[in-house]
Order: structure tokens, then sequence, then C-alpha cells
């Protein structure tokens, strides 16, 4: 049969409104949203203590960083003076040291696999001169493990403890700016009791210096809070020969008593070497404990107010084992040797921090 030419035309138009179609017409498919590297990068920072009078922070140099990116999975953090870390949250925070008023040029990458974008700012931040380390305690969640690492274990090390250490958030946690050290009484690892005992070995020292630590102490019989430090020799010449300056020990059996004592080779474990004083308040009010560490002496005081000097006359190996670094240490024992007899009835009680600060 012949086509006619109006059956022609209809047909061609007929073919071409198929290719149409076929070829999308009726469908919705767009370009695929490309999710293979991160983008929309944001980064701010947050100056502790930053007000009108304070614009470059408070003097401690600790910044809160926040970020986020779509699709990233990790961020990494160029600090601008050297330093870096990596983190999977969207926030971090970094004390910066060595006195003054100074510029940083700080950059954050956010990264998916091997894609990447970056994004950078200027800050500029005060730091109180001689201010060498600093913990403010303002990232929520667990302790900063570039500052911190922990001791982990039961039977307290010779004192006769009853608590078993853990580095768990239920023992160690930053919450509103306030580190909690939780001793709790639960059975765990053959232990009734647990606690944490963290320290900045391996990670931080240094040799004279001002120690000042805010803190409220636990309240509770046989509860054993200290504030103190050990040499960092103590890996190779032990105990007491590396020294040990106990900045702060209190026994909640003995209420309102806070005491500093030295240990060395001369006088240790019920060192002679010690003073202390009485106040009313130290589990429901922070106060600063401190040291003052030269090479002829240490000073020891609580708000300002000294009730402890240790200056031997004679300073060798036995009596001054202090003239090299120390390293800190913040941890609540449960009995032992100082903390003495348990209350049957305790389950739970915190040393709260609100800051270390090292100064030289």
């Amino acid at each position: 049969m012949k086509y006619s030419g109006l059956n022609y035309k209809f047909s061609v138009l007929f073919l071409a409104l198929i290719l149409i179609i076929s070829c999308g017409g009726g469908s919705d498919d767009s370009d695929p949203i490309d999710t293979s590297t991160p983008s929309n990068l944001t980064l701010t920072a947050n100056l502790a203590g930053a007000n009108t009078n304070n614009p470059n922070g408070d003097g401690s140099g600790t910044v809160i960083f926040n970020f986020s990116a779509d699709n990233a999975t990790s961020y990494k953090i160029n600090f601008g003076n050297g330093e870096t870390s990596e983190t999977s949250s969207n926030s971090i925070s970094y004390t910066y040291t060595g006195g003054g008023i100074t510029n940083y040029n700080v950059y954050v990458s956010a990264y998916k696999a091997d894609k990447f974008v970056t994004k950078n700012i200027t800050i500029t931040i005060k730091v109180n001169t001689g201010l060498i380390f600093s913990d403010e305690f303002d990232a929520p969640g667990s302790p900063n493990t570039r500052k911190w690492t922990y001791d982990t274990g039961a039977g307290g090390w010779g004192n006769s403890e009853s608590q078993y250490y853990t580095n768990r958030t239920d023992n160690v946690v930053i919450a509103n700016g306030i580190l909690k050290i939780t001793t709790k009484k639960e059975s765990y690892e053959g232990a009734e009791y647990t606690s944490t005992r963290m320290k900045t070995q391996g990670k931080f020292d240094f040799k004279y210096g001002k120690v000042e630590v805010r803190a409220k102490l636990p309240l509770g019989g046989g509860t054993w809070p200290a504030i103190w430090m050990l040499g960092s020799n103590i890996s190779t010449v032990g105990w007491p020969a590396c020294g040990e300056v106990d900045i702060m020990e209190h026994a909640g059996n003995r209420q309102g008593i806070v005491q500093s004592a030295m240990h060395t080779p001369s006088s240790y474990g019920n060192t002679s070497n010690l003073g202390s004083q009485t106040l009313a308040d130290v589990s429901t009010a922070f106060h600063v404990y401190a040291v003052e560490w030269t090479s002829e002496k240490m000073t020891f005081s609580v708000d300002g107010v000294v009730h402890y000097t240790y200056n031997p006359a004679t300073k060798n190996s036995s009596t001054w084992p202090f003239d090299a670094k120390q390293f800190l240490i913040l941890n609540v024992a449960m009995g032992g040797t100082f903390g003495g007899t348990i209350d049957p009835a305790f389950t739970q009680s915190s040393m709260e921090i609100d800051y270390v600060r090292v100064y030289q």
C-alpha cells in the first residue's frame, strides 16, 4: 500500500514524538549530586573569656574551634604554630602557650577519603606571661589525649587502695567546663570501687615553676583525692628516688584538712616533710591549690595562703631529687594507707577541677 502525503507527514511527526519521549521527555532524571568531595566548610573560633574588655581572651590561651562541612567524615586542623590534630567531631579545644599577644593563621581541612577542602582564619590570642601548660576543660567529653594519659588497674601501687582505675567516661568526663573524676561503688574487674588516675607523663613535664589547680573535693569516708607530681625519671631510678610532690591530698575521714607533702629517699611513705591547713568548705566550694617550685624550695598554698615550705638545709639526691623534670597527676583513690576506712554507705562522689595551669 502506498503512503499518501498526509500519511507520510503524520508518520514523521509520530516518529519525532516517540524520539523525544525516549530521550527524556516524561522522565525526571538529572545529574547526580557529587558527594565525593566535602563542601560548605565553615570554621569559627571562640576564645576563652573573650569580651569587650578582653577581645583576645582571658590570658589562658584556650580556644574552642568549631567546624563543619557537608559530606565530611574527618577533619585535620593546623593551629598555626606547627601543631596539628585530627578529629571526626565538629569541635576541638586547644591551649596556646608562650606569653603575650600573638596572631595565628589556623587552617582546617575537611576530608572524605582522599578528597578534601580547606578553610583558614586568623586569630589573635592573649597568653599570660609564663604560662607553659594549661587545661581549662572547655571541650565536653573525654579529656584531651594530647595532654593526658592514664594509669589503669587495681591495687593502688603499694597503698592498699580499694578502687580499680579506669579511663571510662563513667569515671572521668568533662561537662560544662569542669573535669569530673568520679569514684563509684561498683563491682568491676574484681574491685569494689572504680575511679580514675590521669597524668601528663609522656605528654608534658617541666622543671621549676608554679602549678595552680582550682578544684572542689569529693565527700565521703574513705575518699582520697590528690593533686601531685612525680619525677619523669621514675622509670629509670624508681620511687622515691625520682621524688614525689603532693600538692594537695585530702582524706574524707579527716574532712576539711588539706595536706601537702614531700617524698624523697630521706623521708617517704609516712613522711615527716608535710604541712596542712583547715578549710571547712573543701567539698562545697572551689579552691586554688598551688605549689611554687624553685631551685631552692617548694612552697605550698591554698588560695594564696601558704601552709608549708620545704627547704632542706642540705640538698643532695637524698633530700632534693627536684632538679629534674616532673609530670602532673590527678586522681581519687578509695581507702588505702591514707584514705582509711571506707564508709559502707558510700555510693559515689567526684573531685571537680576547673583548670590546671603551669607557669614558669
